[in-house]
């Protein structure tokens, strides 16, 4: 009899609250995706390329965890709360009957370790599966390949999620029920109404809405001028201005609220009703509104901010280069090729490559005099009569420092360009291009500096003139971080041996043939011609090489660790606020329940009942969700300041647009959310509909 009561109080109360208990469900599978994070294709690719970036990043999964425990005992806590409050009366009536209070407490532990058992069960196979399904569709997207795919179990993930969750499920519930269980039974069984707030002069609110303004302006400001990321007490002086003036904005907004709820429709039916309700439990609630919109304001930027990021990364430019070879050993640099050649084909490994070609890069070496053996005053000139702006400012900066560029060798050049199937370049004797790689420019300052060589400004090179002509040159002289120029000028071959004198380094690029990509993917071919070149010994011959794949991983580790950490603080940030704010409101109205009585024995119907708590769910959990997407713009913009590249500053444009569109996507979520809370609170108005009677 009594099994057959906790189970079916436990059933009920899934039933009756299905939004918390499936946020616990969603917290269960975040859980175990984080923790499980080392076992996915993905982070085991990573590791053998980008070994100490991959366990930094591991190392920080369990400050993630721990903090994670920390925001969930809080949302379990609110969950619960809720629930045990709406059961005061029938605890009362337990305790009536004569059940004791330590049987009354054991039934409700029984009853709360059946959910949670309930929600793992459901949770880690769904993550299980959800992991396994990222793990290959990252692999998919990259390149990797999916036939040398395993399904892998992390049975420590699903250690420490079932004791991290049952360890907060627990501790929320002993500090819940403990209060419940001491409380006497009239206590239980009388009505708890909302306690009356006084409302403050309007001046006040007033100043504390100019001042939350103030700070939050100063915070965005700090923020995306990027003087928040300069030292350790600004980033903490700009969180603590964001923190203050968005508390003093939401409490300073009761006035505004206010008048806008009083100056709507008046004819609508309870609409004086409606407006003292959100008057009590909107207006007076700011501080939960401004803890709820910081948390939303978090998950839109992380979600935001994050699958930007990781879409631009995942693009990562033009892929040329297989390999890139480097030859010490040789004394005359015409002899590094022949050398490499005759390495690869004594190891059967010469026909796994389509073409070798030289990329030759120097130095003016005709004259010991490095000090402006290179100048654009014509260049410079024209930049300082264009209209003052940032980027004109960055680009005179850089250029001044051009006065001893990097020489390339024309031939070699243009051997790349048709490898990635661009045209050739053509330079007469006196002429040069630039070069520029992009991670020292971005579009616009590119975009003002081919303007300017759209004119074949004059430069004076050791004294001779040459004429700078087309446009900027960018593509990557090797596969990964051999070399990357901030400025260099590409000469014709004879002038480029006359200036470098001979004298210059030679990268040896390589392009893997198709007989050797057929048998998979591109990644699984460049790590098995690794493993080759690593079994042959070529550093013992005074060879260097590095692949492709140390370039895709790198960009493969920004995506993952901006798509996997900050997608999953955002589902755990949003699923944190909608409860506080969900469980907040509905506490709210169940402690106002004899308000909607009253007004069933006034004649109100069903549907008016309703309409004027989804106007009080609308302002309650809107206004938060409204405030967050504003300032989202703001904060994803002050993230990509602090954290992008210089390479990737230039592509700011390109991830504002799909962090918008993120950030509209969850404002649906939101909308989605809002929807299920006024069904909630419909389903509970349906049980006030028939007058009950109180003895």
């Amino acid at each position: 009899m009594f099994s057959d009561l906790i189970l079916r109080n436990s059933r009920r109360n899934r039933k009756e609250n299905g939004l918390f208990f499936g946020s616990l469900v969603i917290s269960i599978v975040a859980f175990y995706i984080i923790l499980s994070l080392s076992k996915q294709d993905v982070m085991i690719f990573l590791a053998k390329m980008e070994s100490d970036a991959v366990n930094r990043l591991l190392l920080m999964i369990p400050v993630f965890y721990v903090m994670t425990l920390g925001i969930l005992f809080f949302l379990s806590y609110f969950a619960c709360k809720y629930q045990l409050e709406r059961r005061r009366k029938e605890f009362g009536v337990y305790l009536m009957m004569g059940m004791r209070r330590s049987k009354l407490f054991i039934m409700l532990l029984a009853e709360d370790l059946l959910s949670s058992i309930l929600a793992l069960v459901i949770g880690i196979p769904v993550a299980v599966l959800l992991s396994e399904l990222i793990s290959l569709v990252t692999a998919r997207l990259v390149g990797m390949g999916i036939i040398g795919h395993q399904f892998t179990f992390s049975l420590s993930a699903v250690c420490f999620t079932i004791a991290g969750f049952l360890a907060i499920k627990l501790a929320a519930f002993l500090i819940l029920s403990g209060k419940i269980s001491r409380q006497e039974i009239g206590t239980l069984l009388a009505h708890s109404s909302g306690n009356e707030k006084k409302q403050k002069p309007a001046f006040v609110y007033g100043i504390c809405t100019v001042l939350g303004v103030i700070m939050l302006a100063a915070a965005y400001t700090m923020a995306i001028q990027g003087i928040a990321w300069s030292e350790a007490d600004m980033m903490l002086l700009t969180m603590l201005l964001g923190l203050l003036g968005t508390i003093l904005l939401f409490y300073g907004m009761r006035a505004i609220i206010a008048l806008l709820v009083k100056v709507g429709k008046a004819n609508r039916k309870l609409h004086v009703f409606s407006f003292r309700q959100i008057q009590e439990n909107v207006i007076h609630q700011s501080t939960s509104m401004a803890i709820s919109s910081l948390l939303i304001l978090a998950a839109l930027c992380c979600f935001g901010a994050g699958i930007g990021i990781a879409s631009t990364s995942q693009q990562g430019g033009d892929h040329v280069l297989d390999y890139t070879f480097r030859e010490y050993n040789t004394e005359d640099p015409q002899d590094a090729l022949p050398h490499l050649q005759t390495v690869l084909k004594e190891n059967n490994l010469e026909s796994h490559f389509s073409r070798l070609f030289e990329m030759r890069i120097g130095y003016v070496q005709t004259t010991k005099n490095y000090d402006n053996v290179f100048q654009m005053d014509s260049v410079m000139e024209s930049l300082r009569n264009l209209t003052q702006s940032e980027d004109r400012d960055v680009l005179l900066n850089n250029l001044s420092y051009a006065s001893y560029p990097h020489l390339i060798c024309l031939s070699d050049y243009n051997g790349l360009l048709k490898a990635a199937g661009k045209p050739a370049l053509t330079l007469a004797e006196n002429e040069a291009a630039v070069y520029q790689d992009t991670e020292f420019t971005n579009a616009s300052r590119m975009a003002m500096f081919n303007k300017i060589l759209s004119g074949h400004p004059e430069a004076m090179l050791e004294g001779n003139p040459v004429y700078l002509t087309g446009e900027i040159q960018s593509v990557d002289l090797v596969t990964d971080r051999s070399i990357t120029l901030s400025f260099a000028l590409i000469l014709p071959d004879e002038q480029f041996l006359q200036y470098t004198n001979g004298d210059y380094e030679v990268y040896i690029n390589g392009i893997m043939s198709q007989d050797a990509t057929r048998a998979g993917s591109l990644m699984n071919a460049i790590s098995d011609m690794n493993a080759r070149l690593d079994g042959i010994c070529l550093q013992d011959m005074g060879i260097e090489y590095e692949s492709y794949l140390q370039n895709i991983g790198r960009q493969l580790f920004y995506m993952v660790a901006a798509s996997y950490i900050t997608i999953y603080l955002a589902i755990i940030f949003l699923v944190v606020a909608n409860t506080i704010m969900g469980v907040q409101f509905l506490m709210d109205q169940q402690q106002t329940g004899r308000r909607y009585q009253t007004l069933v024995h006034l004649g109100a119907t069903y549907k008016d009942i309703c309409l004027s708590a989804r106007k009080q769910i609308s302002w309650f959990m809107g206004v938060p969700v409204f405030v967050a997407a504003i300032s989202s713009i703001f904060g994803v913009k002050a993230l990509f300041t602090g954290l992008l590249s210089a390479r990737l500053q230039g592509t700011q444009r390109e991830m504002l647009v799909v962090s918008a569109a993120m950030i509209f996507l969850l404002c649906v979520v939101e909308y989605i959310y809002m929807t299920v809370i006024k069904r909630s609170s419909d389903r509970y108005l349906l049980t006030l509909m028939q007058p009950q009677r109180e003895e």
